[in-house]
């Protein structure tokens, strides 16, 4: 078994809506209502993540920031888009001299994606959420909406939307 689908299989990992695959790692049993959410949230949670190459994580957003961390494969690119409108590009992995970062930190409410630049590749990462992780708090962006807003940067939301 090659090593993507030995950390499919092994870990539990499952289709994610936004791409790839993932698994629900923790979810902190402490609870607090914040403000801005409705319901109790976790403190915290976190997940594995994978992508493989060709795949992409579409353009969202959540109401908490996430943290990334690299584990495993080849650098992952995640595009951010802040809320003062400015495209940030993060690349995940180990390699310091070229820039990566072994973590980054999406802020909450910044629109975000992430691909696997290198052909015939695949990453393995974490993301821990806080306040933690619910699917109510998600949104998926629409391409048309996303374009109208951004412009300038109409190819890659392009490349990295699904409708």
């Amino acid at each position: 078994m090659d090593k993507v689908n030995n950390y499919i299989h092994t870990l539990g990992l499952q289709p994610h809506v936004e791409g790839g695959y993932y698994k629900e790692t923790y979810r902190s049993e402490l609870e607090n209502d914040y403000m801005g959410f409705r319901g109790k949230r976790s403190v915290s949670t976190g997940i594995y993540f994978l992508l493989k190459a060709g795949e992409f994580s579409a353009f969202h957003r959540i109401k908490s920031d996430e943290m990334w961390h690299f584990y495993d494969g080849d650098p992952l690119s995640v595009y951010i888009i802040t809320a003062a409108g400015e495209l940030q590009v993060v690349k995940l992995g180990l390699d310091l001299g070229k820039g990566q970062q072994p973590q980054a930190v999406v802020p909450a409410g910044c629109w975000f994606a992430s691909c696997v630049e290198a052909p015939g590749s695949f990453t393995l990462v974490g993301c821990t959420v806080a306040p933690g992780f619910d699917f109510q708090d998600f949104e998926m962006a629409s391409r048309a909406h996303l374009i109208a807003a951004f412009p300038q940067y109409g190819s890659i939301i392009t490349k990295l939307t699904k409708s």
